[in-house]
């Protein structure tokens, strides 16, 4: 999965966790999946339509009701729901889960498996802003997803960041080369 891919993906809250909850077997009605994911009605709503509008989900023809349909999985879907069951299943913690749900949080530590600049992460995630991006390392820092270091080597010392301890984790769940 490339790195706009997932920033699309991730983009809803609950998208990871619908597509996750429907690779673990869960029916593609909403009904089962409402209660599987936990999400309001409204914002389960929207993550469906999002999933719908990237071709990872569509109705499934023939069941369902018009105003209840049934949802299964594309082609592209059941890859990327292989994905984010694995990154799903690597914050078991609850308490944990809602960092996940949060839009920067699973592409940043996409691209941190090695130390990175800011600069770098602000350039592979064309779209995301200085702020944006400061709240969310400083947020992943205080869970310990990620670690900041001072780099002193050169004359004008520099932070770089790192995924650690669960980021490490969810960062492996992660497969930005297919």
């Amino acid at each position: 999965m490339d790195i706009a891919t997932l920033v699309k993906l991730t983009s809803r809250a609950w998208s990871l966790n619908i597509l996750a909850h429907l690779h673990a077997g869960v029916p593609g009605r909403q009904a089962p999946l409402l209660a599987a994911s936990g999400a309001s009605r409204t914002s389960f709503a929207a993550s469906l339509e999002h999933l719908v509008g990237l071709g990872l989900l569509e109705r499934n023809p023939g069941h369902g009701h018009p105003l209840r349909p049934e949802f299964r999985l594309t082609p592209k879907g059941v890859r990327a729901a292989e994905i984010a069951s694995r990154i799903v299943n690597a914050v078991p913690n609850d308490n944990e889960f809602s960092l996940l749900r949060k839009s920067w949080t699973v592409p940043i530590l996409a691209l941190t498996a090695t130390p990175q600049r800011f600069s770098s992460i602000r350039t592979d995630l064309a779209t995301i802003t200085d702020r944006a991006l400061s709240a969310s390392l400083v947020r992943l820092e205080e869970r310990e997803w990620i670690r900041r270091d001072i780099n002193t080597t050169q004359r004008v010392p520099f932070p770089t960041y790192c995924a650690a301890n669960t980021g490490i984790q969810i960062n492996r769940a992660i497969d930005l080369q297919v």
